[in-house]
């Protein structure tokens, strides 16, 4: 599955489950005058606006390269993670304050049944919505498709932690307050975890060890011997991928021989890895300090 199908695809079976969700949920916390299961709502409805949010950067990100934009506009996947992040964050901010004027309002809530069975619906649902994502997000490394699985994931622990506080409601008139505040730490803590890895994307990133080690081995293939593979960085714009990487060759060999064996290594990484490669030549007996 393609990058573009996949985003469309999980952002529009999300928009649709979670607006069902929201409403009977919304629906459930009036009812019960609970606020973790009110907020809790809110959440589900944040996450059909993060879908929407992957749904555009995938119709943005697929537009073919021009002259403004040389290497595409897939960095908009990244773009959207941000975004969602921020979602995140204002949805956290708003639990976090409600929850401590729950708090010094020493309110008691009856949660009932109908918060018990709505609450294990979402559980159920929402858990099912974030595996469904993080497969996509694992099979076409969309990281906007991975932010909206976490923001599936959290709404389902979300509604987990009010289920324990319907259990204890009873015996402590703060369970609600304290479930809020709950609540809003693991959104903080989702927003952070997204953003970190959206900026590590833009910002630049080294390859994994894996894929050194297969670009090394296919280079072994070629060629028997050492060209002493180094500095490796990777240039990640989603839909294309720039590497550069510096060989050591024998500084008596012609320029024309270095420039043939530095072409048919950059055919060699493209043909089997899709990246479009760089390679700088150096003399043998070259040191870097970090060599």
């Amino acid at each position: 599955m393609t990058n573009n199908k996949a985003g469309y695809t999980e952002g529009i079976v999300s928009i649709v489950i979670n607006l069902a969700l929201f409403a009977l949920k919304i629906w459930a916390g009036i009812v019960s005058g609970s606020i973790a299961l009110t907020a809790d709502a809110w959440h589900t409805l944040s996450d059909s606006m993060s879908s929407m949010v992957v749904v555009v950067a995938t119709k943005l990100s697929s537009k073919k390269p021009d002259r403004e934009h040389p290497f595409g506009h897939g960095r908009w996947e990244q773009i959207a993670a941000l975004f969602i992040a921020f979602l995140l964050a204002i949805v956290a901010w708003d639990f976090l304050t409600n929850s401590i004027e729950r708090f010094n309002e020493k309110e008691t809530v009856d949660f009932g049944i109908l918060a018990i069975v709505v609450t294990l619906v979402s559980i159920a649902v929402k858990e099912a919505l974030a595996q469904y994502a993080f497969y996509l997000a694992r099979k076409t490394s969309n990281i906007s498709i991975k932010a909206d699985g976490w923001h599936h994931r959290t709404d389902a622990l979300s509604s987990v932690v009010v289920l324990v506080g319907i259990l204890f409601a009873r015996h402590f008139y703060w369970i609600d307050s304290v479930l809020g505040l709950a609540i809003s730490l693991m959104l903080f803590y989702a927003a952070w975890t997204i953003v970190r890895e959206a900026v590590v994307k833009l910002l630049g990133e080294e390859p994994s060890a894996e894929l050194i080690e297969q670009i090394a081995g296919s280079v072994r293939a070629a060629y028997s011997q050492d060209l002493h593979l180094h500095h490796f960085h990777i240039h990640n714009y989603v839909t294309h991928q720039e590497l550069t990487l510096h060989i050591k060759l024998d500084k008596n060999l012609s320029i024309e021989v270095g420039h043939r064996i530095a072409t048919e290594i950059e055919n060699i990484i493209k043909v089997n890895f899709g990246i479009v490669a760089t390679v700088h030549v150096e003399p043998l007996d070259f040191y870097h300090r970090t060599d």
